[in-house]
């Protein structure tokens, strides 16, 4: 084994389970809502658009707070940002367990999307200072397991908790907001004992290994965008941001809606977390395998492209499936693209960014793709199921909008190929 893989292997051991942790226990906390609304919705009188809204609220506040948030990780150190993070969220998650109805169920999901905002952005960037562009993919896509292996873990534990309904009166769904607030406080304090801000601050790394990876990260970056103002000028970042919402609208409806469509077909609430679960686990392992071609091709596009092109495809079948036997198989399949589009994709946007300018360029990203699928695209789900009766016109208008989204992403491409990654393109 080469002296570069045996170094980069010990940075993978070491950061990234806790990090892997860190972010399944974000998503778990975002998405739980789904498995919640099972009982929920009927307990407080939801109706699909308003359950739409409050799903989708959170992506309002995770937006407008991606920018600052990773700015202040440059500046303060990951350590101590993504401690506050983790802990902020864990708090705020237990406190949904105090909805009363529509309104207090917004404010607590506009609360916990700020005090989420900065994490994935913020572990993104944090990756690019340990992890070559031959290693990138990889690392990102370990940590982007989280959002396949989520569901995996959170469902069959969502429909387990459920089940204590009534226990000291208190009604199953928010049982499930208590319990699944825990795990958070926990990896907070495990951040602020073991997370160090950058490989010159890792002590579990030889003075020879400290100063290998910091010259290879320096090696890389030399050709980049490195000024702040540029790259929230640079037109490749707001369109990869409008690529990305397009994304995020159809992969936060598998995780905000499959529950209730697993329970539309007719599934109990002790199984649905379990046969929701199963539709998503094949996301797993091929998240990492795609990832791990990527990186070894050295190719982001198109694995990007293809990978949405998948999700639309298998959109395209739920919504005209003749049996729930094809749209659960349809389901799985979207859940399979919607998992390997992850990683290429972040590892976009350092192609031609890095430093300040990839803390803000990447959180400008997140910010537009947030806003316009999590909050827009759930919204929509909502306000089409409630008037249609189904899901169908839900499924067609996710398929549509993960073909843009592979027509943006080689669009893009073509750009950054004909311009030269490190040409910033202005918006005027």
């Amino acid at each position: 084994m080469r002296v570069e893989d045996r170094v980069f292997i010990k940075c993978a051991w070491r950061l990234l389970p806790l990090l892997l942790a860190a972010y399944i226990a974000n998503y778990v906390d975002r998405t739980n809502v789904g498995f919640a609304a099972l009982t929920m919705n009927r307990d407080l009188g939801f109706s699909p658009s308003v359950y739409g809204l409050g799903a989708g609220i959170l992506f309002v506040s995770y937006g407008l707070f991606q920018v600052p948030s990773n700015i202040m990780l440059h500046r303060v150190g990951a350590r101590r940002w993504i401690c506050l993070i983790v802990a902020a969220w864990g708090f705020v998650s237990a406190g949904s367990a105090l909805i009363q109805g529509p309104l207090s169920f917004y404010a607590v999901r506009f609360l916990l999307g700020m005090a989420e905002a900065g994490l994935v952005p913020g572990v993104v960037l944090y990756l690019t200072l340990w992890f070559p562009k031959s290693w990138l993919g990889r690392a990102t896509a370990v940590f982007m397991a989280a959002t396949a292996v989520a569901p995996v873990i959170g469902g069959p534990i969502a429909s387990m908790v459920l089940r204590l309904d009534g226990v000291l009166g208190i009604h199953g769904w928010r049982w499930l907001f208590v319990v699944e607030a825990l795990p958070p406080l926990l990896i907070a304090a495990a951040v602020i004992s073991l997370l160090p801000d950058r490989p010159a601050c890792a002590a579990w790394l030889t003075t020879g290994e400290r100063s290998f990876v910091e010259q290879r990260i320096r090696q890389e970056e030399s050709a980049k965008e490195r000024d702040l103002r540029r790259a929230l000028r640079d037109a490749r970042v707001v369109i990869l941001g409008l690529g990305f919402g397009l994304y995020l609208a159809a992969g936060y409806g598998l995780s905000f809606w499959t529950p209730l469509v697993v329970q539309q077909l007719g599934f109990s609430n002790n199984a649905n977390g379990f046969v929701t679960a199963l539709i998503l686990l094949p996301g797993v392992p091929a998240m990492v395998l795609w990832a791990q071609h990527s990186d070894g091709s050295g190719e982001r596009i198109w694995h990007t492209a293809l990978a949405a092109l998948l999700v639309s495809a298998a959109y395209g079948v739920a919504a005209g499936a003749p049996s729930g036997l094809v749209v659960l198989l349809a389901l799985a399949a979207a859940a399979i693209g919607s998992s390997c589009i992850l990683a290429p994709y972040f590892a976009i946007a350092p192609l031609f960014l890095t430093g300040p300018a990839m803390a803000g360029g990447f959180a400008l990203m997140n910010t537009i793709g947030n806003l316009l699928g999590g909050f827009g695209g759930q919204y929509a789900i909502g306000v089409l199921r409630q008037q249609t009766g189904s899901y169908v016109a839900g499924f067609a208008a996710l398929s549509i909008c993960s073909l843009t989204t592979a027509i943006i992403v080689l669009g893009v491409g073509r750009s950054i190929a004909a311009r030269g990654a490190a040409i910033p393109v202005a918006v005027e």
